[in-house]
């Protein structure tokens, strides 16, 4: 999954990871960050409802932003597009349980040359799936062919870095959390370095996306803000994000002392227990049309 950020997508990085244990995980993550998705997903239709055709969920995980896209759009197909055969389980599991079967589809493709073998769709949404994409700028365009004339691109980059504690925790060096978010960048060079076919591009999503011939590009942050106290599913997917976060990056032994203290289930001053547990970030987005 990104690691970047909160949400779906996952990162094709891990090419070790047992897909039936992240499923559910990125399952709750989603589903966690559903009213952040709802209104980037209803100002896109407010934009993008002249032209008939399908949906693609270009990334799409286990399926939980496609199957709200079914909803957002109720007259048109949605394909959710993803690598991993057991994340697009879950997705036609959902699709089933929801009553959605007969639009939500899946299809099984790498991004992004596998989008080749689906109808031209009148909206491609990309959650933070792109800069899993070794070569962004030949994948914005191969999102753009996707496209049917007059077809929108919805795409999930940039923004900030989710908050979920207080900058003072009551013991431990304040600000645990912009040291973690630094760290993370590190992290996350190595893992665009690493991608097959990686080219350095400046993160200029509106250039590039100019750049791949896709026009009247307008850009809009949303906020995800869950105050405290959170509720139970919401402090459970915090929690298994910490744990991943410090997974993969290097603190100092201060820090990582912190760290454990927050991970402690036992620990009352932890994010088990904590009442002052909130989660608040912001996602930007990039809408751009293929022009007619």
């Amino acid at each position: 999954m990104s690691e970047h950020g909160h949400g779906h997508g996952h990162g094709h990085e891990h090419g070790d990871l047992d897909w039936s244990v992240m499923g559910p995980v990125m399952e709750r993550e989603a589903e966690v960050s559903l009213p952040l998705y709802r209104e980037i997903a209803g100002w896109a239709a407010d934009r993008s409802d002249r032209v008939p055709g399908p949906v693609v969920d270009a990334g799409s995980g286990p399926g939980v932003v496609s199957a709200l896209l079914a909803e957002v759009f109720p007259d048109r197909e949605v394909y959710a597009v993803d690598a991993e055969t057991a994340l697009l389980e879950r997705a036609a599991d959902r699709a089933h349980r929801t009553g959605l079967q007969g639009r939500l589809h899946t299809h099984r493709a790498e991004l992004p040359g596998g989008l080749d073998a689906l109808p031209a769709a009148s909206l491609v949404w990309a959650g933070r799936s792109l800069h899993h994409v070794g070569d962004q700028r030949a994948g914005l365009a191969a999102f753009g062919r996707a496209l049917l004339p007059g077809g929108h691109l919805v795409l999930l980059e940039g923004g900030l870095p989710p908050r979920t504690l207080p900058r003072e925790l009551g013991f431990g060096r304040p600000g645990i959390e912009s040291r973690l978010d630094a760290a993370q960048e590190e992290w996350f060079a190595g893992m665009r370095e690493s991608l097959p076919g990686t080219v350095k591009e400046t993160e200029d999503w509106p250039a590039l996306l100019e750049a791949a011939g896709l026009r009247h590009v307008v850009t809009r942050s949303f906020l995800l803000d869950l105050p405290a106290p959170v509720p139970y599913e919401t402090r459970a997917h915090l929690i298994a994000q910490w744990q991943r976060r410090l997974d993969h990056v290097e603190l100092d032994p201060a820090d990582r002392a912190t760290a454990g203290r927050l991970l402690d289930p036992e620990d009352r001053a932890g994010l088990y227990h904590r009442p002052d547990l909130f989660l608040l970030s912001a996602q930007t987005v990039h809408l751009a049309v293929r022009e007619q």
